[in-house]
């Protein structure tokens, strides 16, 4: 896809640039818990602002469903966005009408002002033309600076690129590069990790990889239900028995198209499910009738390490393991640190993204060492399953 980025937008002192970011970070007492989100706009709001716009920033906060909530108002991150901005931002409790234009007039050139919750009025999740029209008429452009919205098509993600004209931000350029060169078009052979709990949240997304990718490698709680799907009793292990039919299906599939499912052949099993329990490291077929597969076993992971090796690009979304209970940490940390030291040397394009994901790969002290590292939940997840993202599809001008 083709779309504008703040390179295209020339002299902009004056003018007023709405710009949709990601303020939906979690809070504990009052205080912001992790501001990730809030640092990936940096780039973005302070471009904009250094070059002499007002720029007028929107954003949703919680699900308060169309109605004003005074504990979803999105002042409750305001100090926490100007500790990371460095910046003074006003405040402002409307996001369109005479307030808005009042507050645009107090405003100087490279001001930040935060506009009120988009998702307190009902138009924006219901994406409403008038409501976009409104809010537009208090901006020169529109920047969208949060992929992670992208799969909603709302009024503040989707409808005023229609009404203005429309720029990618950084976070939402860099995301877009980094997708575009892990699926879009990647350089081959391309593996694919998918981990987590269950297949029937995957589905989807693993019919959509296996006609993408070369080799698809199954973790986690996941591969238990192929692994019982090929007939392998699995013992008391996480497992979807109800979907062994989805399972071989989309293994016929790889198969039809080329692409090789990896199946851990030695697993780590435990009887108890908490942290350093006795535990088994044996095949697949001598799992025992009372114990749990918690972990990839290490010839399965050295076994994968091998398989990145030969391969030029790395798509990751969730653990292999129940990585949060030492020791079934241990298959997620070896194979990410694996897929890291082939991005530093230049060999591997490697993207990972999802919550778990995410905590995972900082776990293992990788993050930096990825090619990219998406914060983008929902939004990875339907692009990792192949469906439009009507926040990006807004912004192609191809």
């Amino acid at each position: 896809m083709a779309f504008r980025t703040l390179d295209d937008l020339g002299d902009i002192k004056g003018k007023r640039a709405l710009v949709r970011v990601d303020l939906n970070v979690p809070m504990a007492d009052g205080r912001v818990t992790d501001e990730t989100r809030m640092r990936a706009l940096l780039p973005t709001v302070l471009e904009l602002a250094d070059k002499g716009a007002k720029v007028l920033l929107l954003a949703h906060f919680g699900r308060p469903k169309g109605a004003k909530h005074s504990e979803m108002s999105v002042s409750m991150v305001l100090d926490a966005l100007q500790d990371v901005l460095g910046r003074e931002i006003m405040f402002v409790p409307e996001i369109a009408g005479d307030v808005v234009a009042q507050s645009v007039g107090i405003l100087a050139d490279g001001d930040i002002a935060l506009l009120e919750n988009t998702r307190f009025w009902p138009g924006e999740e219901k994406n409403d033309p008038e409501l976009a029209r409104a809010v537009a008429a208090n901006g020169d452009f529109y920047v969208n600076d949060a992929f992670s919205a992208a799969h909603r098509a709302h009024m503040s993600t989707e409808g005023l690129s229609h009404v203005l004209p429309a720029y990618a931000g950084r976070a939402m350029e860099a995301e877009l590069k980094a997708l575009q060169a892990a699926l879009g078009a990647p350089e081959h052979p391309v593996a694919a990790v998918v981990g987590g709990a269950k297949v029937s949240t995957k589905l989807d997304v693993l019919n959509n990889l296996v006609k993408q990718v070369d080799h698809l490698i199954i973790g986690g709680g996941m591969a238990n239900t192929f692994l019982a799907a090929r007939g392998v009793d699995v013992g008391k292990s996480l497992c979807e028995h109800d979907l062994a039919d989805q399972a071989n299906a989309i293994m016929d599939a790889a198969d039809t198209a080329g692409c090789t499912i990896h199946l851990p052949y030695d697993v780590v099993t435990s009887r108890e499910f908490r942290a350093n329990p006795p535990v088994r490291t044996v095949n697949v077929h001598e799992v025992a009738a009372d114990e749990m597969i918690l972990d990839v076993g290490p010839a399965a992971v050295e076994a994968l390490a091998d398989v990145l090796k030969n391969c030029r690009t790395l798509v990751w979304n969730g653990p292999l393991g129940a990585f949060e209970i030492e020791p079934f940490d241990t298959a997620t940390v070896s194979l990410a640190r694996t897929a890291a030291a082939l991005t530093r040397e230049g060999s591997l394009v490697s993207v990972a993204g999802g919550g778990d994901t995410v905590a995972a790969l900082a776990h293992a002290g990788v993050t930096e060492d990825f090619t990219f590292v998406s914060t983008a939940g929902g939004a990875f997840l339907e692009w990792m399953e192949g469906k439009p993202l009507p926040g990006v599809d807004a912004l192609n001008i191809a």
